[in-house]
């Protein structure tokens, strides 16, 4: 029983880190990556569909993106898709390819980057210590139901905060390791 509550915990916790993880790679760092416009989504054919299920996204180089549709009529809703996303990219088409450079970034909008990485961040951890308090919450259930000793409660609460102090540890890391990525020239 609580050995389930203790991997359910971890996995749970993984999976705040993988959304975090996520989250990040879609924040702009000066490098063209697909994921930067792979989560958009465009009106095709009156349906709301995502960039990926109509057109291929490549690198073209490290400050350009390349986006190939499947079929030309759809061009005007991926450049319209891109420009309104807000991620302050103008689209250039040059036939059946639509060209994305990326803008150098400015020192104000880095800095406005790295903030937005520790707010993510931050709710990374607050999603792990969620699930810490969910779980502690259940492991004081089961005692008070008496399925569990005052001991046992105890140990698997540290066990639990072991897993929570590994998974925000990891959460640092990857915020730090993006800061750093957006702070580069």
């Amino acid at each position: 029983m609580i050995e389930d509550l203790k991997k359910d915990a971890a996995q749970r916790m993984a999976k705040s880190v993988a959304a975090l993880n996520q989250s990040l790679a879609k924040l702009r760092t000066g490098r063209a990556h697909p994921s930067l416009i792979d989560h958009l989504m465009v009106s095709y054919y009156g349906a709301d569909t995502p960039i990926t299920q109509v057109a291929n996204i490549s690198v073209d180089d490290a400050r350009t993106l390349s986006v190939t549709p499947w079929e030309q009529s759809v061009i005007p809703d991926i450049e319209k898709a891109i420009i309104n996303a807000g991620l302050g990219l103008n689209p250039v088409t040059a036939g059946k390819v639509i060209r994305v450079p990326l803008p150098d970034l400015t020192e104000e909008r880095r800095k406005d980057l790295a903030r937005l990485v520790k707010q993510e961040a931050e709710q990374g951890r607050v999603a792990v210590r969620n699930v810490r308090r969910d779980v502690i919450s259940d492991l004081k259930a089961l005692l008070k139901e008496k399925e569990i000793s005052e001991d046992e409660e105890r140990k698997a609460e540290q066990d639990v905060q072991e897993i929570t102090d590994k998974h925000v540890a990891e959460v640092d890391k990857i915020s730090e390791e993006k800061q750093k990525e957006i702070m580069e020239f």
